[in-house]
């Protein structure tokens, strides 16, 4: 996959374009995608994805701080490669860009600079300034420019419209299962491992504490099961997420994982976590001895449960 940042340097000839902010480029948008590219490949086109950077609501309502993201830009970047698409343009959404009618946004970005052959959309798709840009709108604005509008219908999954809001709100409430049956993935974190306060290695648990990107939505507080991907050779692990009461005073909310059967130094390198199943509310323990034994009924668990 090619990624633009400047729409300016795009030159493909005949593309079957989508728009979107894709944040978890979960089973819902994997529809729109498969459809491109099955598209692209009936016109002899190539597919392409449109994608908004920032997040609309962190430029348009800047005070807000509950702009929690599935996905990094890298992170993005990488899931729509191997969905199999052929170009990503990373386009900078700003005032001046929402400000933009549907039909000058087809005209101006679409038609001019990109010469779009066929706009494929997801069932609840507006753009446009005040989202003004229904699927009636879109298709009388393309009209003079020779090129259709696709709308596809949402996907279902136990009657269920799976949306990037659905996703969110079951990661906050620590429901896994749902979260990834939506994604088609489990949902992960990766950063840079950063030095801890040791604590964990003086009881027989040592972990990797997660430098966490701005904005990258942290599930629930509490124990996981997961997976550890370290130099592509993955491991079980168990994860806390939350600011470690029994032996901190901070309430800073932080994720370190104890990965089994692994003592590499990781300091400085890039891991990524993927969760399986959420175990239990984290909890203060009245000292450290009682914490290491919660800590050994955890691993125990999450071992059986992980190798079953």
């Amino acid at each position: 996959m090619k990624v633009y940042h400047s729409i300016n340097e795009f030159k493909v000839k005949n593309p079957i374009l989508t728009v979107g902010t894709f944040d978890g480029v979960h089973l819902g948008h994997k529809k729109i995608l498969d459809t491109i590219i099955q598209e692209s490949k009936k016109l002899n086109g190539e597919s392409v994805v449109l994608t908004l950077h920032p997040h609309p609501r962190k430029v348009l309502f800047p005070h807000e701080h509950n702009v929690f993201l599935l996905n990094t830009m890298d992170e993005k970047i990488r899931l729509l490669d191997k969905a199999g698409i052929d170009h990503l343009i990373i386009y900078p959404f700003t005032k001046e860009f929402a400000s933009l009618s549907s039909c000058d946004f087809i005209e101006k970005i679409l038609y001019n600079m990109l010469n779009v052959k066929q706009l494929i959309v997801g069932h609840d798709h507006h753009f446009g300034k005040d989202r003004q840009g229904n699927l009636e709108t879109l298709r009388n604005c393309t009209k003079p420019f020779g090129f259709d509008v696709l709308k596809l219908e949402a996907l279902l999954q136990d009657n269920q419209k799976i949306s990037s809001t659905k996703i969110r709100n079951a990661l906050f409430a620590g429901d896994i299962s749902i979260a990834n049956s939506y994604l088609g993935y489990r949902y992960f974190l990766s950063g840079k491992v950063i030095s801890g306060n040791k604590v964990g290695r003086t009881i027989g648990f040592p972990t990797a504490n997660i430098q966490q990107e701005q904005d990258k939505l942290i599930p629930k507080t509490g124990v996981y099961a997961v997976k550890v991907i370290v130099k592509h050779t993955t491991y079980n692990g168990m994860l806390n997420i939350g600011s470690k009461p029994t032996v901190s005073l901070k309430p800073e909310i932080g994720s370190e994982v104890h990965i089994f059967d692994f003592n590499e130094n990781l300091y400085g390198k890039v891991i990524e976590i993927q969760f399986v199943k959420y175990i239990r509310e984290e909890k203060k323990f009245k000292d450290k001895d009682a914490l290491k034994e919660q800590l050994v009924t955890d691993k125990e668990q999450i071992q059986t449960f992980l190798n079953s």
